[in-house]
Formats: structure tokens, sequence, C-alpha cells
């Protein structure tokens, strides 16, 4: 198969899927493998999804803590799926640009939390509602097992009504 479980997924299931079908796939995909990522919780109403990555010696770079690409990647696709979910498949979502940025190193495991409120998809709706493009921005916090920062994460994604022509 030639295509990632993202586009599969909305194309097999339309844009609403099982959170525990999703995050069994994610869990399976082999970059999230390669990089020691794992969706660890996904709420059934698709506004929070937990990601955590242990440091293991695939995952560490050269000082030995985590490597910056796959801190970056553990945040990489989650709030696209999670809107994806969230609105429907008449909408075109993508990943438009991010930022990182290492606040410290990451040892041991590593955490974010991603969030999506009522109030945010109310916006999103309101603002693409005339068939206008949207680019909420969206940041994300890396935590270690303490709770403290390791990275934050600044996401822009584009958001808009599929044509109909």
């Amino acid at each position: 198969m030639n295509i990632s479980p993202l586009k599969w997924l909305q194309d097999k299931h339309g844009s609403k899927a099982s959170p525990r079908f999703v995050r069994l796939l994610m869990n399976l995909y082999p970059p999230f493998i390669g990089a020691g990522i794992r969706l660890t919780y996904i709420s059934d109403d698709w506004r929070e999804v937990h990601v955590a990555m242990k440091l293991t010696w695939y995952n560490r770079n050269v000082a030995g803590t985590q490597f910056g690409g796959s801190l970056y990647a553990m945040t990489d696709p989650i709030l696209m799926l999670m809107l994806m979910q969230l609105l429907d498949s008449a909408y075109v979502i993508w990943d438009k640009a991010a930022s990182i940025d290492f606040v410290k190193p990451g040892r041991g495991t590593v955490k974010a939390v991603f969030t999506i409120s009522e109030a945010e998809l109310a916006e999103i709706r309101a603002r693409i509602a005339d068939g206008s493009k949207y680019l909420p921005e969206f940041s994300v916090k890396v935590v270690d097992e303490q709770g403290e920062l390791v990275a934050a994460v600044k996401k822009v994604l584009y958001i808009r009504k599929k044509r109909t022509d």
C-alpha cells in the first residue's frame, strides 16, 4: 500500500473512525514505530490526544538525549488527524507550517497532550463558512516525566471547504 494511513483511513472510512482503531493504526505506522512514538490516548470525542516517546537507542542523538526530529515527529500529524475527525470530509485539512523551540534536552519518556476546544472548533467553522481558507495556529508542549518543558511546537494548519465545482 503506497498511501499514508491517514489518507487510507479517510478514503476507507470517511472522516469518522473510532479512536481505538486510529490509535492502533497510528501505532503501527512505520515512521512512528521507527521513532518510538506511541499514541497512548484518544478521547471518544476526538478533542484530546496523548502521545509519548521513550528514549531508546534508535531515537537518541549523539548527546544521548531525544533526537530533535523525533520530538517534532511526535507532534506532526496529530492536530490534522483530530480535525479530520472533528470536521467532516467536506473540508480540506493540511499541515501548512510548523516551528519548534528546543528548550531543554529530552531524557527518558517525553509526552505531548493535544486538545481542541469547542471554542476553537466554532472559530474554525465560522472562518471557513463562506468558503475562505483559514490558517489557525496551535501550540503544543512536549514535556518530560517531571512535567518540565522540553520543546514548544507551533503548528499552522490550512483548512477550507472542498470545492464543489
